[in-house]
């Protein structure tokens, strides 16, 4: 990702978000979320290069900046929440979205960074459904904005979102990472047998204990509450 199209493409790619020129100057262009018109991407032309603000957990902060010398402290805003990306063509594509989304979940109130986390926890050879999922993120209501989370999943090597199938087993029709038949073969890769598109949720389904789905709901009131800055 070089350019600032790029950029606020994929900006804009995330729920209820508008794009922003608060400054009357065509140099910075913001993408806001509706829900509070917080910006989670500013962008800038800046030495002859594109520059990212993205809102961060201080924690990651300074760690993105070890890992890539193209990722600065904020330009022009608080130096712990904030890092600046120089889109000088160092960092994979993979890292920038990832932060552009991780700066989403922190500005919006999306649940999708809970949903992706819930994801992590199912183990290798099992499933768990949108349902069960959407569960252990807080909310067994969202089951659609698991999939729609899952859709977008900005770190598909680390979000296992091929272990999400609905409430019958069933696999997506159209894997949305690696095409058709993608999500089949990755979980037969793990031992999961599928049978017509169709996993056996008697044989192959997660099943958490109760008391690890309340200590997730209470690490992630906690976490909400602790980026709530």
């Amino acid at each position: 990702m070089k350019t600032r199209k790029e950029a606020l493409t994929y900006g804009l790619s995330f729920p209820e978000t508008y794009q922003d020129a608060p400054f009357h100057d065509p140099n910075w262009q913001l993408v806001r979320y509706k829900g509070n018109q917080k910006a989670f991407l500013w962008t800038y032309e800046k030495d002859g290069y594109i520059h990212l603000n993205v809102k961060v957990e201080p924690e990651k902060a300074f760690f993105w900046r070890k890992v890539y010398p193209s990722v600065r402290p904020g330009y022009h805003q608080n130096k712990e929440h904030w890092n600046t990306i120089i889109l000088d063509g160092s960092i994979p594509d993979r890292d920038v979205r990832l932060m552009i989304a991780e700066s989403y979940d922190l500005v919006s109130d999306c649940p999708s960074k809970r949903i992706y986390e819930a994801v992590k926890k199912i183990p290798y050879g099992r499933v768990a459904t949108y349902a069960q999922v959407a569960e252990i993120a807080g909310d067994r209501k969202m089951a659609r904005a698991v999939g729609n989370a899952l859709h977008k999943n900005p770190d598909p090597e680390n979000i296992p979102c091929f272990r999400v199938v609905n409430a019958k087993g069933e696999l997506a029709g159209e894997f949305a990472f690696g095409g058709s038949g993608a999500q089949a073969r990755l979980l037969e890769a793990e031992g999961i047998e599928v049978i017509d598109g169709k996993v056996d949720l008697s044989k192959y389904q997660w099943k958490p204990e109760r008391k690890l789905v309340k200590q997730y709901d209470k690490e992630w009131n906690r976490i909400e509450s602790d980026a709530d800055i």
